[in-house]
């Protein structure tokens, strides 16, 4: 403890006062031995020198697959990497993208014999990209085939006046109030209601990493697959939406270092071939224009989807016109992108208001070392 002392000028003189030598030397031995004694009991009680141990970190491996919501090709891709360390890892621990009590609901679910709880967890699903006949099917696949399976939830209170108010319900009914499950839902639905309420993207980043070493610290050795956004799985990336704060995996492999491999499963839900052929007019020209499909947005606020067209032959026509600062990673289009390409999004919102956008493939890196279309002005 640090003391601090009030000194206080004064113009006072001191006072010298003069021991004799025995006198001195009887205070010294006194002194001498007050101090043996207080460092003999000191040794009794005091903590050894040598510095604490922190908490063990899980020693298991992480093995996380980023992928594109909702995508059927990319589903069957992580059943298959599932299946395989299941059956022949023997792992049992797969972590999602979703809150926790939607994950301790999925594993009530896989100990009961019917699908009335997926069906309700699948019906609060309304309105994002899970809502769709490939997910459902993905889990049921799982509980047939994988039954040992266990769910983590590690994001934030998605669906927290649903799911989450539902399954604090259960809780409730139960007699578990004092149970970790029940201060962990009530904690992931604060975490819910605060990121909707102040449409914080960062805060949703930072929440998904703690909550990820929050579970996988449960587990001591044992390895574990994750599946994520793949705008949360790149361990040297940014978050997504700011680009302020490392993304999830980034700040994953800062907490477990070499214990960590992450994959873009993205590019399997890539088309080569489009869906059909329009023709789209830019610029008073008439261009072929290959349709690449359509992309739910309902998890984005005031939209609902937004559809792909590649202008075919168009680079050379545009690639002087003016830019804009803003810019849609190669890994947001349902195609793969080649250097020289010209695009059409067409974005349509809530209100069945539609706004078109125009990017072409330049060859940007943007944000570090991830490649890039770049918006460009053609009114």
């Amino acid at each position: 403890m640090v003391m601090y002392v009030n000194k206080r000028s004064s113009s006072v003189k001191p006072k010298m006062v003069y021991l004799s030598p025995w006198l001195l030397a009887l205070i010294v031995t006194l002194i001498a031995g007050s101090l043996a004694a207080c460092s003999n009991s000191a040794g009794e009680h005091a903590q050894p020198t040598k510095e604490t141990p922190v908490v063990t970190q899980a020693s298991g491996r992480i093995y996380l697959y980023g992928e594109v919501h909702g995508n059927a090709k990319v589903m069957d891709k992580e059943f298959e990497l599932w299946s395989g360390y299941y059956h022949k890892e023997g792992m049992r621990h797969l972590f999602v993208e979703l809150p926790y009590y939607t994950a301790e609901y999925l594993n009530l679910w896989m100990h009961s014999d019917n699908d009335d709880l997926l069906n309700e967890i699948y019906e609060d699903w309304q309105g994002t990209a899970g809502y769709n006949p490939y997910t459902k099917a993905f889990y049921k696949k799982i509980k047939s085939e994988c039954p040992e399976t266990i769910f983590h939830g590690t994001d934030v209170g998605h669906q927290y006046d649903t799911t989450g108010s539902r399954f604090l319900s259960y809780l409730e009914a139960n007699d578990r109030t004092g149970s970790e499950a029940y201060t962990l839902t009530r904690e992931a639905i604060e975490q819910g209601r605060y990121y909707y309420s102040k449409d914080d993207d960062v805060y949703r980043e930072n929440k998904m990493a703690e909550n990820f070493i929050r579970e996988f610290e449960k587990l001591g050795s044992a390895n574990i697959m994750g599946i994520y956004g793949s705008a949360h799985t790149g361990l040297d990336e940014m978050d997504y939406d700011t680009h302020t704060v490392p993304c999830m995996a980034n700040q994953l492999k800062k907490h477990y270092g070499g214990h960590m491999d992450s994959e873009d499963l993205s590019l399997v839900a890539k088309e080569n071939e489009p869906i059909r052929t329009d023709h789209i007019t830019l610029l008073g020209k008439e261009y072929t224009a290959s349709y690449f499909g359509k992309e739910e947005m309902t998890g984005f606020k005031n939209y609902a989807y937004r559809e792909f067209w590649r202008l075919e032959d168009a680079y050379e026509d545009v690639k002087d016109l003016p830019l804009v600062e803003n810019y849609l990673p190669y890994n947001n289009y349902p195609m793969l992108i080649g250097t020289g390409q010209v695009f059409v999004i067409r974005y349509t919102k809530t209100d069945g208001s539609v706004d078109q956008e125009y990017y072409l493939s330049n060859g940007h890196v943007w944000n570090g070392g991830m490649y890039a279309t770049q918006q460009f002005q053609a009114d």
